[in-house]
């Protein structure tokens, strides 16, 4: 029975079948641009720290504001 909270039910299935959580397939399956493929952004390492804090407050990354620039990496890799 398909998740009707899920916008990219296959890409979801997809996603979990390698291995992803349920959170983070859904988290991908639910963004804008969930059917395209290969996004535009820049690799963590060429962003900012400024930029890294941004986004790992932007996914709730607890603990943040204590980070510096390779820990901030670190964490929205494993989040």
């Amino acid at each position: 029975m398909p998740n009707t909270r899920i916008k990219n039910e296959d890409q979801y299935q997809a996603l979990r079948d390698q291995g992803y959580s349920k959170e983070k397939a859904a988290r991908i399956a639910n963004s804008e641009d969930a059917s395209e493929k290969g996004g535009k952004a820049k690799p963590y390492e060429e962003r900012t720290k400024d930029e890294l804090y941004k986004q790992a407050k932007k996914v709730g990354i607890d603990g943040r504001s204590e980070m510096d620039k390779q820990a901030l990496i670190e964490a929205l890799r494993q989040h």
